[in-house]
């Protein structure tokens, strides 16, 4: 299945953090807190402002970003739990190291 956002959304799905610490132990998942990091997997095509111009987004799928541990609405797409939540919701986009150093 396809989809788009409509306006000034995003579709993000998590990054899963790491079931171990750096000490060696293991976290059930029962303890463990939402990730507050995730990847765009898909954006709407922007606000219009007063005059009605398009104003396109500033983050792009693929982006790597970081969002409020409350954001969005949590949704089930082909059995891919993700969440729907506007641009103004997205505290930053993760660049360069730290994000390829997670992806690796």
């Amino acid at each position: 299945m396809k989809f788009r956002p409509l306006h000034d959304r995003v579709v993000v799905k998590r990054v899963e953090e790491e079931a171990k610490t750096k000490g060696g132990i293991i976290i059930p998942d029962t303890a463990k807190e939402k990730p507050m990091e995730g990847e765009i997997v898909a954006v709407g095509p922007g606000a219009r402002d007063e005059k009605g111009n398009l104003v396109p987004l500033d983050v792009k799928k693929g982006d790597r970003i970081l969002f409020g541990k409350w954001s969005g609405t949590e949704i089930k797409l082909d059995g891919v739990d993700l969440l729907i939540m506007k641009e103004s919701d997205i505290m930053g986009i993760i660049e360069g190291g730290a994000a390829l150093k997670k992806a690796a």
